[in-house]
């Protein structure tokens, strides 16, 4: 399929949601959910042809036509975002946001629940139009999905009727690579992922966990310049969910790259993160950007470090103390 038409898939999922959206104003429970699941499995489905349209078997094309993303001089941001606004109609998510990603670095987001984290990610990876300031990812100005970005999606977003190895194998057979690169590569990252026993396995034969490991298999395949994480591991119990932290970081140490990721979890982001942005008010913009001056590599051991417990209550008070004035105001 041509990277036009991954394209027009994945912004007519998300028109489609902002359709139900507006209708449907705050929607909740079991119909949410799956539609949440539709979207970032449609998104996924383009996602991974665009991420992949420069990525191919001879080394020749991928030198001749190198990611956009990946064209970045030495000192220079891999990811940089300016004076970005976007709205809803009448409604404003947020203004005013600046930051930058350097080429081997962890950007955590926080923030309450509506104060557009999500919809900040998927702006920078070119799935939504932003409507004020710009996005560049490497020397390119975004303003549709760009080669070289891969997304990790929140609800797995796997493809149930393919197996580990041919959902993982997906995005370098849409590329155009050859069967003997992808035979050589999927083995590679499945193996890194810790999915190695499992390839032919159906998402539905899994545990969450396993799924989302498979997800991020399936976007490392590509061999991004730029990682984006949407709450990847929101979906999976607490102790897997620690397990999959610490995956992240040790195969980030293996193949470091630009991350931005989304985050509920406090302690999540002080442990995965270079930088922590804190975003609060409404609409939201850039309240906070909190440096995580932990040492690398980041073990169990992190977790009991004085200065790890310093900077999640220092992150802790600046959330609690809008919930605290928002619970203010609804007491009056």
């Amino acid at each position: 399929m041509p990277v036009a038409a991954g394209l027009a898939l994945r912004q007519h999922a998300h028109r489609l949601d902002t359709a139900v959206g507006r209708r449907t104003g705050k929607t909740q429970g079991a119909l949410t959910t799956r539609w949440e699941e539709f979207v970032d499995v449609v998104s996924a489905l383009a996602a991974i042809r665009t991420a992949g349209s420069c990525v191919s078997a001879p080394q020749s094309a991928v030198s001749a036509n190198p990611s956009p993303a990946a064209s970045v001089e030495k000192g220079e941001a891999r990811i940089s975002v300016k004076g970005l606004g976007k709205r809803y109609g009448s409604l404003e998510v947020f203004r005013n946001i600046d930051f930058e990603v350097e080429a081997r670095e962890i950007v955590a987001i926080v923030g309450p629940s509506g104060c557009g984290k999500t919809t900040l990610l998927r702006c920078i990876d070119g799935l939504l139009p932003h409507d004020v300031g710009e996005i560049r990812v490497g020397k390119e100005l975004v303003t549709e999905p760009i080669a070289g970005v891969a997304m990790v999606f929140q609800h797995f977003g796997l493809f149930p009727w393919k197996t580990v190895y041919e959902n993982v194998a997906y995005g370098l057979r849409m590329a155009g690579a050859s069967k003997a690169d992808i035979d050589r590569k999927v083995p590679v990252f499945i193996k890194m992922v810790g999915l190695a026993g499992f390839e032919k396995a159906f998402p539905y034969q899994m545990s969450g966990g396993m799924q989302q490991r498979c997800g991020l298999a399936r976007a490392l395949a590509l061999e991004p310049s730029v990682l984006l994480m949407d709450e990847p591991f929101a979906a999976v119990d607490a102790q897997t969910r620690e397990i999959l932290q610490f995956e992240l970081l040790r195969i980030w140490e293996e193949r470091p790259t630009a991350m931005i990721f989304v985050t509920h979890s406090i302690e999540e982001a002080v442990l995965l993160g270079h930088r922590v942005i804190v975003l609060k008010g409404r609409p939201s913009s850039i309240h906070e950007t909190i440096t995580i001056d932990i040492a690398h590599p980041r073990t169990r051991d992190t977790l009991r470090e004085p200065r790890f417990a310093e900077l999640r209550e220092r992150v802790w008070s600046t959330l609690m103390r809008e919930a605290r004035e928002a619970e203010f105001h609804l007491d009056r």
